[in-house]
């Protein structure tokens, strides 16, 4: 493996799993309030663009690491798209 592979999986992984906590807490809470849908659309498209790209090159790193990202990333989308945006209803008013 060169060592621009090395580092292209490095990077990859450090890009992708940064959305780890943010789909958790987004999940948990099914709070998006804070997050803004214009960043997260523009961030979906580019991720899925960037997979398109490397289905081209034929690059494994790049389709599996933006598939992956896209993933995490629309999983926020979705939540803030069809849970409101806000925290859940506990009944208080």
């Amino acid at each position: 493996m060169s060592e621009a592979t090395v580092i292209g999986t490095l990077a990859a992984f450090c890009t992708t799993i940064a959305y780890v906590p943010q789909v958790a807490k987004a999940w948990r809470t099914r709070s998006t309030e804070d997050i803004s849908i214009h960043m997260y659309l523009l961030m979906v498209t580019g991720v899925v663009l960037w997979a398109v790209y490397g289905i081209i090159l034929r690059d494994p790193v790049l389709i599996a690491a933006n598939v992956v990202t896209a993933c995490l990333a629309g999983s926020v989308l979705y939540l803030k798209l069809h849970a409101g945006g806000g925290p859940p209803d506990r009944g208080e008013r």
